[in-house]
C-alpha cells in the first residue's frame, strides 16, 4: 500500500506538470506571434542560455544542474517546434560527437541534416538549406580544428552559440575476437594513443573523416573495430568492447553554432574575431594592448597562415563581452587602425557548466 500511495502522489504531480506545460505552451504561442510580427528569430540563444542558467541556480536538488538542463532543453525544443521545426546541419553521419553536441544544444524536436564535411555544413547554412549549423572548433587535448578556422576566413556566417561536450571514447566491434584494424578520426586516435599501444599494439589504424563513418566501416569488417561514442553501438549494431579508453579523462570538445546572425546580449557573452597585422616588430603586442587597456579578458588566441602570401598570418581571438558593449567597440575601433583587417565573427552567450 505504501508503494501504491507514493505512485498515486507521483501521478497527481505529473498531472500538475502536464497542466503547467500546456499553460507554458499557450504563452509560447503568444511570444511566437509577437516574434513573427516583429520579424524576430524563433530561436534565441541568449534567452535560452539565460533561462537555463537561472533554473540551474534555483535548483536545490536532488536533480543535478546538468539534469535540469537536459529536461528544459527538450521543453524548449518542443516549444520552438510549435511555430517552426528548425533545420540544423551537423558534421555527420548520425552518431558523431558533433551530432551529440547538436542534440545537447537544440533538443530532439529538430530536423537534423547530416553533412559530409565542415565545408558542407557552412554551405548549407549559407544557401538557407538549414537554419543553423554545428561544427567542432577545438579539443582540450588535441587543440584547434584548423579547417573550421579556415572556413571563417571566407564565410560571412556568424557564431551565435557555443557547446562544450565531455568526450568519452569506447571501442566497438561486431566481435571481440581477433581485431586487426581500428577505424576512427585521426584526432580520436591521438586522444587514445596510450590505450591503443597497450591493448592493440599490432592493429592497423585506419583514419576516416568521422567516428560514425568508422562505425560503418567496422560493421562490415569481421576483423575490424572502431573508436567513438557508445551511441554508435545501437545506431550501427555493434558491441562495446571497452569503455573510457581515452588517455585523459578530462577530455572536452568545443563546438560552435553558425547562422546568418549572431546573438543579442545575454549578460554573460563571448565574442570571436579574426584579424591580420602588418609585419613589423611589436605589432602583436600593440594589438593585444588594446584589450588590456579596456580590461577585456582574452580566452583564446590562435594563429593561422593566410594562404595568400608566404609568412603572412591571421589570428583567431575569443574574448569575454558582447560586441555591443562600449568598451568592446572602443577596443575594436583601435584594432581597425592597427590591423590590416578585422572581422567580427559573432557575439554569443558564454556556456556555463
Amino acid at each position: 500500500m505504501k508503494l501504491e500511495n507514493l505512485r498515486k502522489k507521483i501521478d497527481k504531480i505529473d498531472e500538475k506538470i502536464l497542466k503547467l506545460l500546456q499553460q507554458r505552451a499557450k504563452e509560447v504561442i503568444k511570444i511566437n506571434q509577437l516574434k513573427e510580427k516583429n520579424k524576430l528569430e524563433i530561436y534565441s540563444p541568449e534567452r535560452e542560455q539565460s533561462l537555463l542558467n537561472r533554473l540551474k541556480k534555483l535548483s536545490k536538488g536532488p536533480f543535478a544542474p546538468e539534469d535540469i538542463e537536459i529536461i528544459f532543453r527538450e521543453i524548449l525544443s518542443v516549444s520552438r517546434a510549435l511555430k517552426k521545426q528548425l533545420k540544423v546541419v551537423y558534421l555527420g553521419p548520425q552518431g558523431t560527437f558533433t551530432y551529440l553536441a547538436a542534440i545537447k544544444q537544440f533538443g530532439r524536436k529538430v530536423d537534423y541534416i547530416a553533412a559530409d564535411s565542415i565545408n558542407d555544413v557552412f554551405e548549407k547554412v549559407e544557401r538557407y538549406e538549414a537554419d543553423y549549423g554545428v561544427v567542432p572548433i577545438e579539443n582540450s587535448i588535441e587543440g584547434v580544428v584548423n579547417y573550421t578556422l579556415d572556413m571563417f576566413f571566407s564565410s560571412d556566417l556568424k557564431i551565435c552559440a557555443e557547446i562544450t561536450l565531455n568526450i568519452s571514447h569506447v571501442l566497438l566491434a561486431r566481435s571481440s575476437t581477433k581485431i586487426e584494424r581500428i577505424y576512427s578520426n585521426p584526432q580520436v586516435f591521438a586522444q587514445c594513443r596510450k590505450w591503443i599501444a597497450q591493448n592493440y599494439p599490432k592493429a592497423e589504424l585506419v583514419p576516416v573523416t568521422s567516428t560514425a563513418k568508422a562505425a560503418i566501416k567496422a560493421r562490415s569488417d569481421n576483423r575490424g573495430a572502431c573508436i567513438g561514442n557508445k551511441i554508435l553501438a545501437q545506431l550501427y549494431g555493434l558491441k562495446v568492447i571497452a569503455s573510457s579508453i581515452q588517455d585523459n579523462l578530462h577530455n572536452y570538445t568545443r563546438f560552435l553554432v553558425i547562422s546568418q546572425n549572431d546573438s543579442l546580449p545575454s549578460g554573460k557573452d563571448k565574442t570571436s574575431i579574426l584579424f591580420s597585422v602588418k609585419d613589423r616588430v611589436g605589432i602583436l603586442h600593440d594589438v593585444l594592448a588594446s584589450f588590456k587597456k579596456y580590461k577585456i579578458n582574452l580566452t583564446k588566441i590562435e594563429s593561422r597562415p593566410s594562404k595568400m602570401k608566404p609568412w603572412e598570418y591571421y589570428f583567431f581571438v575569443d574574448f569575454e563581452g558582447h560586441r555591443s558593449e562600449i568598451r568592446i567597440q572602443k577596443a575594436l575601433n583601435e584594432l581597425q587602425n592597427t590591423c590590416i583587417f578585422v572581422k567580427i565573427l559573432g557575439s554569443y552567450p558564454k556556456e556555463t557548466n
